[in-house]
């Protein structure tokens, strides 16, 4: 009885020794664990401090050959960022603008660009092809099988590993520096510069006057394009090499009216001078005749103002109007060529009954005898009638 107890302790203590070795594993796994990623940092620190750059490797034009990551990283803020922040000069149809490195928010990771450099250097070492040596001839004591062995031409993994482990040794391998510009800051700074040194084109204009025709002529525009001014600007923040100064040319913009439009839009003009009993016409914005007429009188004034020919007729008839000096014809239609038509072989209709027509009553002409047309002798208003087409610009004044 007392040997199956102990064989049973036996048994127990054996068991509780394994749990405790199965709990302690963990614990020994996150120890290590921890040790790692406490050594990690400290490894890439020492990594920057220890990694030495291939003598050669240029960065801005600055060589970083011979140094550590970190000391690298140091020569780059004191000699490459200046040169990144000083302002680019942009000059545009004889004026000069600036815009700083900061405010282009200009930022140089100098210890991204000397890891750049490092890794640079190590890998055109380590694809390089040593220079093979010339090999000896054999000599005339020698037997062919002491000669010894020719070089060979191959980087074996034992050279890329030197290569590796002394940074590199090829010289002349340019790295580009890790620069970051902001394109808002500088597209709103391309911006205001194109808005100041561009011109809106002008078009040509015309003002009617009563005697002559004012042609304000057009004018080209200059611009500036701002999305490609403020690219040039970025890639020179960019480049150490590149320009500062950037000359930015401006492009002509046509106007959409020309002095040729105004005078195809406007190829007759028919203007009424009240004050001096004078019709006028224009052709091609150029003064071509002048016409007596008359006018409405007191109380039927002819009505000033910019109108258009709207209708014409050859011996109109007449549409007395429902007025009270129509008398007992009032609210009739008059037949063309009828005795008491004083609408006389052409009508040229303006506004509101309002119309150019010839008249029996030579004798009116130059004077306010008309209920509100303009009168003009029968054979002026038949020369006037095929020179003026509908739509023509009437004004009267």
């Amino acid at each position: 009885m007392k040997a199956h107890l102990q064989a049973d302790r036996g048994r127990v203590t054996t068991l509780t020794r394994r749990m405790d070795a199965r709990r302690r594993i963990p614990t020994a796994a996150l120890a290590v664990a921890a040790a790692l990623a406490a050594a990690a940092p400290a490894a890439a620190a020492t990594d920057d401090d220890t990694a030495v750059i291939a003598p050669g490797t240029l960065v801005g034009g600055i060589d970083l050959g011979g140094q550590t990551i970190a000391q690298a990283a140091a020569t780059l803020d004191a000699q490459l960022k200046p040169r990144l922040l000083a302002p680019v000069t942009v000059r545009i149809a004889g004026r000069t603008f600036q815009i700083g490195g900061t405010r282009a928010g200009v930022r140089l990771d100098a210890l991204r660009t000397a890891r750049r450099a490092y890794y640079a250097g190590r890998d055109a070492a380590a694809t390089t092809t040593p220079t093979p040596a010339p090999a000896t001839p054999p000599s005339s004591t020698t037997t062919p099988a002491a000669t010894a062995p020719a070089t060979t031409t191959s980087t074996g993994p034992e050279t890329r590993t030197a290569a590796r482990r002394d940074g590199g040794a090829v010289p002349g391998v340019s790295v580009p520096p890790a620069v970051s510009v902001s394109t808002k800051a500088v597209r709103a700074w391309a911006g205001k510069v194109a808005a100041r040194t561009s011109r809106a084109p002008r078009d040509a204009r015309l003002r009617i006057g009563v005697t002559r025709m004012r042609v304000i002529p057009a004018r080209r525009g200059m611009a500036v394009d701002a999305s490609r001014l403020a690219s040039k600007v970025v890639a020179a923040f960019k480049d150490p090499a590149a320009s500062r100064t950037i000359r930015q040319e401006r492009t002509a913009v046509d106007p959409k009216v020309t002095v040729a439009d105004l005078r195809r839009q406007n190829a007759t003009i028919v203007t009424v001078d009240r004050g001096r009993f004078t019709l006028r016409l224009f052709k091609n914005l150029k003064l071509v005749k002048r016409y007596p007429i008359a006018i409405g009188m007191a109380g039927m004034d002819t009505p000033a103002g910019l109108y258009s020919i709207a209708n014409k007729a050859v011996n109109p008839a007449w549409h007395v109007p429902n007025s009270a000096w129509a008398g007992s014809l009032a609210g009739q239609v008059i037949p063309g060529g009828a005795p008491n038509n004083p609408l006389k072989a052409r009508w040229l209709g303006i506004v509101d009954g309002v119309g150019i027509h010839g008249t029996a009553e030579e004798w009116s002409i130059g004077t306010r005898a008309s209920h509100g047309c303009i009168r003009m002798r029968v054979r002026d208003v038949i020369d006037l009638y095929p020179r003026v087409p509908v739509g023509a610009k009437v004004l009267i004044r």
